[in-house]
């Protein structure tokens, strides 16, 4: 029966309480009921039993490009959702967004027109939009193409309130060299989650940002004003000021392990920072080239480069962004999933996501003792398995 009770045992459950032992996650359909002891578990219970291991959220991703050979920009469609959603699903990330590249107008309200289509649709695992761009700066473009790069105009505003109205979550990375503090604010006021990147800001730029509705920064440390001795810039703005949160790519490549320690460090609270795939096409893929914008991307190894070298997005599953940052800040393991997990789920305000606690969503990994994953489960539904269950 499709709504029968159902229980997976014999696994460690990361809540947001800490880990239990020797506990059952019971979930109905695509909801979790409870986490409780399993000697308490109803009689009638369906039962998975796991050989050890963890059992933990599935992954939130704020920042998708691609995935499964394809990329967002490309085709800003119906299939190219469902198939990145499918490839990042595999690997983890049970909630995207999918992000759209500065790109033309026409490209952007198609990628709003698809977004809205999968959810009413009701395509796993797409939670909403990421529009990168284009109103960001020249200066700190990076991979973005700088001729599609411009200011933020009235009927871009109008497009992207109406979208937040047809959204569950918008976010969108914005840099104050082309955007008014006016704008963030009717942005912030729409629900819409107004992040700053690509962007040469000052602190005090920063502070006006925040001030208007800001709360997210894109990630952390690339294409944005360094922290210096008289002008903290971006990233001493996220580390000073707490309505901030920041996105991270933790892939050895993008940000130092110097850099990341300190940050999580000096990284002043409520505001958090979270880890960010920034995954291209190659994503649950095999491919080792692909383009963007007609531009020509190259894989080698997990280093993404445009043919002048320029980093251009990331080859980085969450699962290794978690053991990355846990080793690099040498943090709990906890603590690492909690940045995949829970911590960008509050972000979008989406709070049945990124937990395991009744009520929420039925999103979850089964995870080795070494911490790899071996299952996932989206929806109550399994979508990924590396073996090592018995159904009773």
């Amino acid at each position: 029966m499709k709504d029968a009770l159902k229980a997976i045992t014999g696994a460690d459950i990361l809540t947001p309480d800490g880990v239990r032992p020797e506990c059952a996650l019971l979930y109905r359909a695509d909801r979790i009921e409870a986490v409780m002891p399993e000697a308490e578990m109803p009689a009638d219970t369906r039962i998975t039993h796991l050989d050890g291991g963890m059992l933990a959220p599935g992954f939130v991703d704020l920042q998708v490009n691609g995935g499964g050979g394809v990329m967002f920009n490309n085709a800003p469609e119906l299939s190219t959702l469902r198939r990145m959603a499918e490839a990042h699903a595999h690997i983890g990330a049970t909630s995207i967004l999918p992000t759209l590249i500065t790109d033309t107008p026409d490209v952007v309200s198609r990628a709003i027109d698809a977004t809205v289509q999968a959810i009413s649709e009701g395509v796993a695992g797409i939670a909403g939009l990421h529009l990168e761009g284009p109103h960001l700066s020249h200066k700190r473009k990076g991979a973005h193409d700088d001729t599609l790069i411009r200011p933020m105009e009235d009927a871009d505003l109008t497009q992207l309130l109406d979208a937040a109205e047809r959204l569950p979550v918008l976010k969108v990375t914005v840099a104050p060299e082309s955007v008014s503090p006016a704008q963030i604010e009717a942005l912030k006021e729409a629900g819409v989650l107004v992040s700053l990147g690509h962007t040469d800001a000052t602190f005090e730029d920063c502070q006006a940002a925040v001030s208007a509705g800001a709360r997210c920064v894109t990630h952390l440390f690339n294409a944005q004003s360094q922290m210096g001795n008289r002008e903290p810039g971006v990233v001493g703005a996220v580390l000073a000021l707490g309505e901030l949160s920041a996105g991270l790519i933790a892939d050895g490549i993008h940000v130092h392990a110097a850099s990341l320690r300190n940050a999580l460090c000096a990284k002043a609270g409520p505001g958090r920072i979270f880890l960010v795939s920034d995954a291209m096409a190659t994503a649950g893929s095999d491919i080792a080239t692909f383009r963007l914008n007609s531009r020509e991307i190259r894989r080698r190894g997990d280093r993404l480069t445009l043919t002048d070298g320029t980093l251009a997005g990331a080859h980085l599953e969450l699962i290794s962004a978690v053991h990355n940052v846990a080793g690099m800040a040498d943090l709990p393991i906890e603590a690492a999933l909690d940045m995949a997990t829970r911590i960008p789920a509050d972000l979008i305000g989406q709070s049945h996501l990124g937990r395991l606690e009744p009520g929420a969503q039925a999103d979850f990994l089964h995870l080795c003792q070494s911490k790899d994953l071996l299952r996932v489960w989206q929806l109550g539904e399994v979508r990924f398995a590396a073996g090592g269950a018995s159904h009773h």
